[in-house]
């Protein structure tokens, strides 16, 4: 895996199912996301307006506080190669780096904790849309999309497993456009379980 990782922020969001209007070449169960477009995405404030914990600590209690099954406590990476056009992804949908969350992570090149890459899940295909994340997975046949393009499929929990055929995914997706009006540039998205019990990982 490429070691110059940022770290986007930790989410706790439940496994998902595939639904009805998702690609048919999804796993029809126990999918792993950072878009709550398919999964539930426990908020990190009472409010409600922000998902991203600073800390796996903060997000593990919020875990635990939710009792619900199924939740996993999710360190997302961004390679820091990608981080200066997410960041202006960002900004020009009106956010700027004193907001804090994820562009302040990005903004700040807050390190990816080598701890977390032994338990990678794989790599999510997502791109950022006005204070959500979607992923491939949530706009309509983009999952076929990419599998006739460039022969990318996802694999065990609707990931991609490995990083060069991520990155691969994610250059012809943003040049193909599909994802307009919604997302204009995606990229892969790292995603650890790092959630407080044991489970076998899977190394990208």
């Amino acid at each position: 895996m490429d070691a110059d990782r940022l770290l986007a922020g930790y989410l706790v969001a439940a496994r998902g199912v595939r639904a009805d209007w998702q690609d048919a070449g999804l796993p029809g169960a126990d999918l792993i996301s950072m878009s709550d477009c398919v999964v539930d995405v426990v908020p990190a404030n009472r409010d409600g307006w922000d998902d991203w914990f600073d800390d796996p600590v903060s997000a593990e209690r919020s875990r635990v506080r939710a009792d619900r099954p199924g939740l996993r406590v999710l360190a997302v990476g961004i390679a820091a190669t990608d981080a200066p056009a997410v960041l202006q992804d960002m900004a020009e949908a009106g956010y700027g780096p004193d907001a804090g969350g994820v562009m302040g992570r990005l903004a700040r090149r807050e390190a990816f904790p080598d701890v977390h890459a032994g338990r990678a899940r794989g790599f999510e295909l997502v791109g950022f849309d006005v204070g959500c994340w979607h992923t491939w997975t949530c706009l309509g046949g983009l999952v076929d999309d990419v599998r006739q393009a460039t022969g990318v499929r996802p694999g065990r929990w609707g990931l991609i497993q490995d990083e060069q055929e991520a990155r691969r995914a994610a250059a012809w997706l943003t040049t193909s456009g599909l994802g307009d009006p919604k997302v204009f540039l995606w990229v892969p998205a790292l995603l650890v379980d790092v959630s407080d019990h044991e489970h076998p990982a899977v190394t990208p």
